[in-house]
């Protein structure tokens, strides 16, 4: 069996799944049993968001449990009843008892969460039962925000659906110009007014540039054409994110260029300082205190949030100092594991972008929040909770429960540390209906945890059956524990970590009669937010003052990676088993898990192979002799072949899984398509310059 490019689209938008229900299940004595002799109703009109939770909950007890009822107008006896009410404060309550269900919200928008709720408990008993009782959900935070799982700002019903049963209430778009994204025209206050429908906020992730200062004259004219427009233009959205790299200015601080960062040079000669969008600029506060008097002049309700990850690096003390002279009116992003400080062997290896590595959260985070908590500063983490990073840039999902947990219980803490309280769950890489939406959901109440362990085990036994679930526990575990031998690197996730088995490999010895550059341009849709732009072919160390050189860095990543891949393999085995194992409805889910393992297996295998290859490359070229250097060649036309078998063994994978090999802002970048170029890429490109290398070491023989 296999899946067209985009087919995922359909299993991602099932959000009631069908046929959930275990015949074998029994009714326990504290619990009811919802039939078909029930029915379901609320208190509010036709345009009430607690009327779409009613239908949404009868489909789903339809399409999931087997379970007809009928609408009804009034709660009473067999009914499952929902209704607003100012006597609940914060959240829902649901009360059960042996003749009479009750879902009392504080709002409107929080019947549908209610409602999915009673979902989740159903789906992880597999039956339509409830227990008696009372039980009160209060959400811990106040804004769970996402990009959309199938396209840059694709928002279908489907999608916004979908979203809200793997618990996330808030939707990001990207903001070029007015009904602009960076693909082109997007009719944004259509999506806005459906999402709005449902109960979901809507904030803009800015792109739209005002390249002034705050001191120029006419400075908050600027402010207010550009942003107050916005405000006009969207009157539902909730919030504007800003950000630096999206968002340079001509400041006046001498430690910076004071121009964009593409335009700092001096007759050819780079500027060294680093640019405004990335140094926290003694102007920089007035800047952004501009862009709020704009946005709030509109519409003070608007949060206008500011994230400073790309000075993240900075010394606390410069951070602080920007700190003290920031708005106080204006929010905080600040992400969770940019820049951690690792060492491997000694070595220095920070983190350098997202990644589902790190359990703990980084000291710029840390350091950041309580900062900005003295100063009464509202913080949003950038948490990557969605369980997706740039880790392995073209997958739905790191399978690794463990990982993802530690880090939702780290927000808890920060949460009640420093408030919070906002969480950005994922970057436009998307979100999947996951192992890791469920640890996010049951993680998110207020006063309310479970027991974790017993949580991991019944979502085993929902997706994959009783007797997979040991083997699937099992391979959660292995791949939780090859992570922590992960490298993230720039080189690494800007290329073969981004596009895993496809990943180009260039012979670098520039054998050339044009005096090309041998980056070659990764194929990738015209109309991709990204593509090609975050994809670097031509492997080479990015070299970072705050990390070990990369000729001192790959011996010991090679290493490390290698008691990844040993973990991985291990995991792959105990997901094998669970095919063998899981229920026959359920064996699709253990294939994909499976498929998504083997991917991930074959990516690192692809790293681990272009590490040696740039290692191999360098020696060979700075070989003593042509023997030594025809040598190291065999060693590198070995790589060559092995990573031809490597492409060769992904595709049944992503012929299978279509969401593999895929992300959002660079569509498809490791589908079969992608795959086979790669393979004509090392045989036609790698192999004949290798060939023609070997002759170039032998020519002196002929004389």
């Amino acid at each position: 069996m296999s899946e067209r490019n985009y087919d995922f689209r359909k299993r991602h938008w099932a959000y009631h799944k069908p046929d959930r229900r275990d015949p074998a299940r029994k009714v326990k004595k504290n619990e009811i049993l919802i039939t078909n002799e029930w029915k379901i109703g609320c208190s509010g009109d036709k345009d009430s968001i607690a009327l779409i939770a009613v239908k949404d909950f009868q489909e789903y007890l339809f399409t999931s449990m087997g379970v007809s009822i009928a609408l009804t107008d009034a709660p009473g006896d067999k009914v499952i009843w929902v209704e607003v009410s100012k006597k609940v404060k914060k959240g829902f309550v649901v009360e059960v008892d042996k003749n009479s269900v009750t879902l009392t919200a504080a709002e409107d928008k929080m019947t549908f969460k209610g409602t999915i709720h009673l979902e989740d408990i159903m789906n992880l008993e597999e039956a339509p039962v409830l227990e008696v009782g009372k039980l009160v959900r209060k959400p811990l935070y106040k804004s769970k925000i996402v990009h959309s799982g199938t396209g840059l700002d694709y928002y279908p019903d489907e999608e916004l659906l979908g979203l809200l049963h793997a618990g996330y209430d808030t939707i990001d778009l990207f903001l070029k110009g007015i009904d602009q994204n960076n693909i082109g025209y997007c009719d944004f206050n259509e999506i806005i007014e459906r999402a709005y429908r449902f109960g979901i906020s809507t904030v803009f992730h800015n792109y739209i540039r005002t390249y002034v200062h705050p001191d120029d004259p006419g400075a908050q004219e600027v402010f207010d054409k550009t942003y107050g427009e916005i405000c006009r233009r969207y009157p539902k959205i909730t919030s504007i994110g800003l950000c630096g790299e999206c968002l340079e200015f001509p400041s006046k601080d001498p430690r910076t260029t004071g121009k964009p960062y593409h335009e700092s040079v001096v007759d050819g000669i780079p500027d060294t300082r680093p640019s405004p969008g990335w140094f926290p600029c003694d102007d920089y506060p007035a800047y952004i205190q501009g862009i709020e008097k704009a946005v709030h002049k509109c519409d003070p309700n608007i949060n206008v949030s500011y994230s400073t990850y790309n000075w993240g690096y900075a010394p606390l003390e410069l951070r602080k100092k920007f700190l003290e002279n920031y708005p106080k009116n204006v929010s905080l992003s600040i992400c969770y594991e940019i820049f951690s400080q690792r060492k491997l062997e000694g070595l220095h290896t920070p983190v350098m972008d997202y990644t589902m590595s790190a359990d703990e959260p980084g000291y710029y985070f840390t350091s950041e929040c309580a900062e900005a908590h003295k100063h009464g500063i509202t913080i949003t983490g950038n948490v990557n909770t969605a369980g997706i990073a740039w880790d392995f840039g073209c997958v739905p999902l790191v399978p690794a429960p463990d990982k993802i947990l530690k880090r939702d219980l780290n927000l808890r803490i920060a949460q009640k540390k420093w408030d919070v309280s906002r969480h950005y769950c994922t970057h436009h890489y998307g979100w999947w209906n996951s192992v890791a939406a469920d640890l996010g959901k049951w993680t998110s109440w207020e006063g309310f945890e479970p027991d974790y362990e017993e949580l991991l085990k019944k979502i085993a036994i929902r997706d994959y059956g009783k007797k997979a679930a040991p083997h699937i526990l099992k391979a959660w575990k292995c791949f939780s524990e090859g992570m922590n031998y992960y490298i993230a690197s720039n080189e690494d996730q800007y290329g073969p970590w981004r596009v895993g088995a496809a990943y180009p490999f260039i012979f670098q010895p520039n054998i050339s009669r044009t005096m090309s550059d041998k980056a070659i341009k990764f194929p990738t849709a015209p109309h991709a937010h990204f593509g090609y732009k975050i994809v670097k072919t031509f492997y080479t160390p990015y070299e970072n003052a705050e990390q070990t050189p990369g000729f001192l860095r790959y011996p010991a990543e090679l290493r490390s990676l290698q008691k990844m891949l040993e973990h991985w393999n291990k995991g792959l085995a105990a997901a094998e088993k669970a095919i063998e194992c899981a229920d026959e409805k359920k064996k699709d889910e253990a294939r994909r898990l499976e498929a998504l393992g083997h991917f991930i297996r074959n990516s690192t295998i692809t790293v681990m192979n272009i590490k040696k290859w740039w290692q191999l490359n360098m020696a060979m070229q700075n070989s003593a002799t042509a023997e030594e250097a025809e040598a190291y060649l065999d060693k590198i036309e070995a790589l060559a072949y092995a990573e031809i078998e490597n492409a060769k063994d992904t595709i049944p994978l992503v012929e299978f899984d279509s969401r593999l090999g895929w992300e959002p802002s660079m569509e498809y970048v490791c589908d079969k398509w992608h795959l086979e170029w790669k393979i004509r890429q090392v045989t036609d490109g790698a192999l004949r310059e290798i060939a023609a290398y070997r002759k170039m070491l032998n020519l002196h023989k002929e004389d």
